[in-house]
Formats: C-alpha cells, sequence, structure tokens
C-alpha cells in the first residue's frame, strides 16, 4: 500500500513565557510622542529599547516614536529614520539594543502583523507593547504581546498574538507623575509637599493593608504563608530604631532642607526674571 504525504499546520515554537520590565520613562515618551502626532495620525508607532536580562526577562528601557502612514491593507514606515533614532541612540548608550516595538490604542490592528514582521528582521522575538493613551476610567491598559506564527509545511500562513506578563516598576517621584498622567484634567502639577503626602498616605494604606492581614492570620481567618511571612519580617528589621523624638527631628529636619531648597530655587528664578526685564530695558533705552 502506497503511503500518502500528509501536511501538517504548526505553531513555530516562540518564547510564549517569555516576560518583560517596563521603566516608566518608556510611557512618558509613548504619551508625550501621542501628544504632538500629527492631526490626521490615528495612532502612533515606534521602537523600543533596552536589553535581555540574564533571567530571560527583556527589560525595556527606552524609546522613540517613528513616523508611518497606515491603511487597511498596507503600512509604510520612514525606515531611514528609524536608522537614524537607532544610530544616534546607541552613541549615548551602546548598550540599549532594539526589542521590539510599541503602538497605541485598545489592541491588535490588522497592520500589527506587518509591522510585527518589520520589527522581526531587527531583533529575534520582538516585544509588542500597546499603550491606551486614553486612560478610560482613570486607569492605564499597557499589555505587551509576542507573535508565534502558524505555518502550513514549510509556508508561513499567520502570526497569532500571544500576550505575556508585564512588570512596571516605579519609585515614589515617578508614580507621582505616572498618577498625574492617567488623570485626564489636571487644575496644577503637584509640588514637593503634595508628592510627599500622597506618598505617606499610600504607604499609611500600606501599613494598615498589612496590619489588618496580620491580624487575620493570627485569628485563623487566613492561612499562614511562610514566604509572606518572612518579607514583612525582612521589611520590619529594615526600619531604623529611633525613638519617636529622634523620627520627628529626622522628618522635620528633611521637610526643612526641602523648603529650603523650593526658597532658594524661587529666589534664582526672581533673580534670573529681574535681570532679563533689567536688560530688555536697557537695550531699548
Amino acid at each position: 500500500m502506497a503511503s500518502s504525504d500528509q501536511t501538517v499546520l504548526q505553531f513555530s515554537p516562540s518564547s510564549t513565557s517569555l516576560s518583560a520590565k517596563v521603566h516608566p520613562l518608556v510611557i512618558f515618551n509613548i504619551c508625550d510622542c501621542y501628544v504632538r502626532r500629527p492631526d490626521q495620525a490615528e495612532r502612533i508607532i515606534g521602537t523600543l529599547l533596552g536589553s535581555v536580562l540574564p533571567d530571560g526577562s527583556v527589560d525595556i528601557r527606552n524609546s522613540y516614536a517613528v513616523p508611518h502612514s497606515e491603511s487597511q491593507d498596507q503600512v509604510a514606515l520612514d525606515i531611514d529614520y528609524h536608522h537614524n533614532m537607532l544610530s544616534s541612540h546607541q552613541k549615548v548608550n551602546p548598550k540599549e539594543v532594539i526589542v521590539g516595538w510599541f503602538s497605541t490604542g485598545f489592541g491588535v490592528s490588522g497592520g500589527s502583523a506587518l509591522i510585527q514582521e518589520f520589527y522581526s528582521r531587527e531583533t529575534s522575538n520582538p516585544i509588542h507593547l500597546i499603550v491606551d493613551t486614553g486612560f478610560q476610567n482613570g486607569e492605564a491598559s499597557i499589555k505587551g504581546f509576542v507573535a508565534v506564527h502558524l505555518s502550513l509545511g514549510d509556508q508561513p500562513l499567520a502570526a497569532q498574538f500571544q500576550e505575556i506578563p508585564l512588570d512596571l516598576r516605579m519609585v515614589e517621584a515617578e508614580r507621582v507623575g505616572f498618577d498625574m498622567l492617567k488623570t485626564t484634567t489636571v487644575d496644577k502639577l503637584p509640588n514637593d509637599l503634595d508628592g510627599m503626602e500622597a506618598s505617606m498616605e499610600r504607604l499609611l494604606s500600606l501599613i494598615d493593608d498589612v496590619h489588618k492581614y496580620v491580624d487575620d492570620v493570627v485569628e485563623g481567618r487566613l492561612p499562614q504563608d511562610n514566604k509572606t511571612g518572612r518579607f514583612i519580617a525582612d521589611t520590619v528589621a529594615a526600619i531604623p530604631k529611633l525613638s519617636p523624638q529622634a523620627f520627628d527631628k529626622l522628618v522635620n529636619d528633611g521637610l526643612q532642607d526641602q523648603l529650603l531648597l523650593l526658597y532658594l530655587a524661587s529666589l534664582t528664578r526672581t533673580q534670573l526674571s529681574f535681570a532679563e526685564k533689567l536688560n530688555t530695558a536697557a537695550q531699548i533705552l
């Protein structure tokens, strides 16, 4: 009996277990580029820069927008601009390489597969980062994808985007700015005291959550977790042992230093403005 050849549909292997860490600067850059986009552009796309960490995760540290035009069936990228920007960035930080690309919007669009194919020639297994710049309901939708290719024998057919875990980490100063970014209307930017107040309120809320968790474990309402317990113990041990009076003095001294810096900065701005007006008056006379 003659055997017949069979053609099997298969997915090309890909690192679907890949994860990525996104720095807040990337989100700020994307939102800034979206605000400055051309009037006829519905979204912006661009390049993600970073590095691959020893544990295999991708560290996304920088980004830049790439001019483009797109229709329903095609996408045109300014490749020369892309390469010039990449060369300029690598002159400043040669360790940053292309790790993927970004776009604004709510999800994967029809032209995303074409752009993914281009970046696949720039780097292996590029990450597609999608940022919702609308911040609906005050929440930021930030998602990452990798492409898994479906092939029929040796013939590629299509690409399927699979979501990967994202880790958005930031210090308190960055978090204050990010929270303001999620607000669609802002009366004024927060100063240092407002940022400190917001940080202290968040710290008190976290302390209340930890206190409630410990009480629930002690009372038997929640099962104990050795890993969480060790983490709480290490956090408490890292706090310096100070008396309330010494702690108050330390905080007040730091606050007075901040106020002094604000006063000096305001005084410097006033002197510069005064000197500029004198210079302008002298030129008129």
